[in-house]
């Protein structure tokens, strides 16, 4: 009955989706009718409304939508979704300023004299719309409405200009900042915690280990990264069209023909030009631009792009009037004078104390109050002119309540589809499938197209992504981002404004094009650009590369990137520092030979043994790291063999678990089943019948099991176990390599601290014979502190600490204090004598080997990796490697 209840799900969505219900209200209609009907028939049937429930009840799954919504959006650490109402306030005050009309026609002179430069034009407009606006419907009517009629007007063929029009009005779904994106990074935040428990649960079935290793963890995304992750796919997008307009109108000519310039390309029309494209690409650098550079959250940056656009409004808005361009002036001196005063003074009111420090808050104040006279001001000019500004706030009202109105449908209705099921049908399907991972990418994909010929993105992105994401996410044998599995989504789901019968792109462009536009025309000339994103989705499916590098990229380079020991970082830090190895080997060892000839002897005992030894295991390191490649290399070779029986096993195991949940499920109805029970003893029996059946097939899948798989997967697993110990053997090495000369090296830095201390020290002598006790242990504790704080010092501050603890006690010793204090001054002269020499002689020696060795035995040993290394890491880390054999 569960299937007869989810299938109900479906059809009653679908015909309301289909009949043009709202689908605000179509999708938890539909959720809310068949989990009521369900509980009606189990009531009146079996005697229980959660009877024909797969899982839990009727209340439970009602509930569930709601409370996750409210969870996602209420939480502060998961404010995701707060960026819409402010990048949707952007693009609308940037679409009602008409800055999107000046772009078209000042663009099309600019490229209208080379062929195909009017669809070029339009093509780099709607680039540089998509990544300030964003609205794809405010786009594609103001392209059609400048743009179409002069394409005609110079015989460019009706195909070939409304699909340009069409095609680039939807980059606003795929170039940041994206409405869809950061939908999909909501969506994925949640996918990726089930991914996570999936997987956790996935190796500990099958290596029978509760620990997983994290660096096999999925990995989560942000609004940020998602942002991040598309900028160079849409590019890429946006080079695709305009490479084939240029071959079009090269191949036809008469299609695409130049447009020659009414006029000269003097100093006035390129200061037009400037003026026309320096705001909007300004805009798009200060909102990109800091969440690249970490500098803003997504949520920050939609705050700047909503209050730049408004500046850039402002202006617009007063176009040719004397006095329009000042609030616009005055931002910019502002933005420029608090660049100057945060990079020249430490702006800290808390942290006043010189004539420095009050002049850069002076500056930094008059420069924010400059700023606010800007925003008030221009806000005032939107508000006055045209109703503008309040015609912006309304429409961003409505477009924001319309998005989470659908996020809380979708909500409920994915809430229902998993009552029934659903999200295990899907599973097992997808998992069922032949050829692993990349097919059931494939047909998720092909489903996501399909579905984008007839529903909305954000009805996709809400509905789907919830359920197939999970089990995407979670299989180890492909181990995708999180972050490039939204941007393959985001690019798919971009096709749905272009496929009919219901592409909105063209509804919108059907509207304001001219009769003599036939709708068959603009069909046929979206064909192309369809095929276009299609060819883009598979450019990004083979180098994922191109999505993971800049999120890597920018997490590696900020200010709170992870430590070098962070577990994720290990494959790829040990792949860099093996190359550096090969070419930089011999270098090392010579560095290593150089450090052993440096004199230790005056040395305290330990900081000599450790750093003498530290020097053997820095050889050692280059080879121990020849483990690592010979043991990686073994695992290549043995998995060649290998790979098919695992793959063939572990799936005829996951069908083995499957049908022991399902036995377990019917077990429970037996145990509960009978006379005075919950079920019936027909169901019961009915019950007994099924859990025979299963038991049967369950042993028939662990017959086809080979008989040689216990020992051939032992066989690997040791392989596998070599790799394993030859990495955390050299990982130990590395760190006990580098530790010892970190050590001494701040051991000798701190000489001058200790000297410092001579004073103190030796005060306490004095201070001993004129300091009552309480006094006398206030100060001797001060003085044990300070010397807590110097490196190396540990011998002295022992000694202080005794004298202290003779004072404490509750019989004073003043005698054992004196002679503490006398070894602790014995022990602070021999430090000074030994410090002092090896500051000369042995700390340059060191600063050298320190040098030569910090950037490979010692990378792990860093705060962060230096940029170079970083940048190889983020590059490595970008491509996805199969760890299903682990599992």
């Amino acid at each position: 009955m569960e299937l007869f209840f989810l299938a109900l799900l479906v059809v009653l969505m679908a015909a309301a989706l289909g009949s043009g219900f709202p689908v605000a209200f179509a999708l938890p209609g539909s959720a809310i009718l068949t989990i009521g009907l369900a509980a009606l028939a189990g009531y009146l049937f079996a005697g229980n409304t959660d009877a024909f429930f797969a899982h839990g009840g009727p209340s439970q799954w009602l509930s569930a939508g709601v409370t996750n919504f409210r969870g996602i959006y209420w939480e502060a650490e998961r404010d995701t979704l707060i960026a819409i109402p402010l990048f949707v306030f952007m693009g609308i005050m940037l679409q009602r300023s008409k800055i999107a009309e000046d772009l078209l026609v000042t663009m099309a002179q600019l490229f209208g004299p080379i062929p195909g430069g009017l669809g070029i034009s339009v093509v780099f407009v709607g680039a540089l719309l998509a990544a300030t606006t964003g609205i794809v419907g405010a786009t594609v009517v103001a392209m059609g409405l400048i743009s179409l009629p002069a394409m005609l007007r110079n015989n460019y063929s009706p195909s070939l200009a409304t699909g340009t029009i069409a095609a680039s009005g939807t980059l606003g779904q795929i170039i940041p900042p994206s409405i869809v994106l950061i939908i999909l990074a909501d969506q994925l935040a949640s996918a990726v915690d089930q991914a996570g428990s999936l997987r956790q649960t996935l190796y500990r079935d099958s290596t029978g280990e509760f620990s997983m290793p994290s660096d096999f963890a999925v990995t989560s995304t942000s609004a940020g990264e998602m942002f991040l992750g598309a900028f160079i796919p849409g590019m890429v997008l946006v080079g695709l069209y305009m490479l084939f307009i240029m071959g079009f109108a090269l191949l036809n000519p008469k299609s695409a023909p130049a447009v020659p310039r009414e006029g000269t390309f003097d100093r006035a029309f390129f200061a037009k030009v400037f003026v026309t494209l320096i705001p909007p690409l300004a805009l798009i650098f200060l909102v990109l631009g800091s969440i690249l550079a970490g500098v803003a959250t997504v949520n920050q940056a939609g705050a700047i792009g909503a209050i730049g656009a408004m500046i850039m409004a402002g202006y617009r808005l007063r176009e040719g009037e004397k006095g329009a361009y000042t609030p616009a002036v005055l931002a910019v001196v502002a933005l420029l004078a608090i660049a100057v005063a945060v990079s020249f003074y430490d702006i800290n009111i808390r942290l006043v104390e010189t004539s420095e420090d009050v002049l850069g808050l002076v500056i930094a104040l008059i420069a924010v109050s400059l700023l606010l006279i800007a925003v008030f001001w221009s806000g005032w000019r939107t508000l006055t002119i045209s109703d503008t500004l309040r015609g912006v706030m309304i429409e961003t009202a409505k477009t924001t309540s319309l998005v989470f109105i659908i996020l809380l449908g979708a909500a409920m209705l994915t809430s229902a589809f998993r009552a029934f099921g659903g999200e295990e049908i899907v599973k097992n399907f997808l998992q069922g499938l032949p050829g692993g991972f990349w097919m059931q990418f494939l047909i998720v994909m092909l489903v996501i197209f399909i579905l984008g010929f007839f529903l909305d993105f954000i009805e996709i992105a809400v509905v789907v992504v919830p359920i197939v994401a999970p089990i995407l996410l979670a299989d180890p044998s492909a181990n995708v981002t999180a972050v490039w599995l939204g941007v393959m989504i985001g690019l798919n789901i971009q096709t749905s404004f272009l496929t009919p019968p219901f592409g909105f792109a063209l509804f919108y462009l059907r509207g304001v094009a001219p009769s003599a536009v036939k709708t068959t025309a603009m069909y046929k000339g979206v064909i192309a650009f369809i095929g276009l994103q299609l060819l883009a989705l598979a450019i990004v499916g083979f180098y994922p590369q191109l999505v993971n590098y800049l999120p890597n990229r920018a997490s590696l380079l900020s200010e709170t990137a992870p430590p070098p020991l962070n577990p994720r970082l290990q494959y790829c830090m040990e792949k860099y520092v093996a190359e550096r190895f090969e070419t930089e080997g011999d270098d090392l060892i010579a560095a290593i030979q150089t450090a052993r000839g440096l004199d230790l002897s005056y040395l305290p005992e330990d900081l000599r043994e450790d750093l003498a030894e530290s020097f053997d295991k820095a050889e050692n390191s280059l080879a121990l790291m020849k483990e690592i490649t010979d043991a990686e290399a073994a695992v290549a070779v043995a998995a060649v063999d290998y790979r098919p029986l695992h793959v063939e096993v572990r799936a005829l195991q996951r069908d083995m678990r499957r049908l022991d949940a399902r036995i377990e499920e019917l077990q429970v109805i037996v145990n509960r089943s009978g006379e005075g029970q919950i079920y019936s003893a027909e169901r019961g029996e009915r019950a007994r019948a099924t859990i025979a059946e299963l038991e049967a097939e369950k042993a028939a899948l662990e017959a086809r099991i080979p008989e040689d798989w216990e020992p051939r997967h032992d066989a690997f697993a040791e392989i596998q176990t070599a790799e394993n110990r030859a990495r955390m053997t050299y990982r130990r090495n590395a760190d006990d390599a580098y530790e010892p000369l970190n050590e001494v090296r701040m051991v000798i830095a701190d000489t001058d601290k200790l000297a410092a201390l001579e004073n103190d020290l030796r005060g306490l002598e004095g201070e001993l014979d004129t300091l009552d006790k309480d006094a006398f242990v206030e100060r001797i504790t001060e003085v044990r502190s300070l010397v807590g704080d110097v490196e190396g010092a540990g011998d002295v501050r022992s000694a202080v600490n005794d004298a202290r603890s003779a004072m404490r006690s509750r019989e004073p010793d003043p005698q054992a204090a004196r002679a503490a204090i006398a070894e602790a001054i014995a022990l602070f002269e021999a430090q000074m004598v030994w410090r002092a020499r090896a500051s000369e002689e042995l700390l340059p020696g060191l600063a050298a080997y320190d040098a030569a060795i910090r950037d490979t035995i010692g990378l792990r040993g860093q705060a962060r990796l230096p940029r170079e290394h970083a940048l190889y890491v983020a590059a490595c880390n970008s491509e996805h490697r199969d760890v299903s054999l682990s599992f």
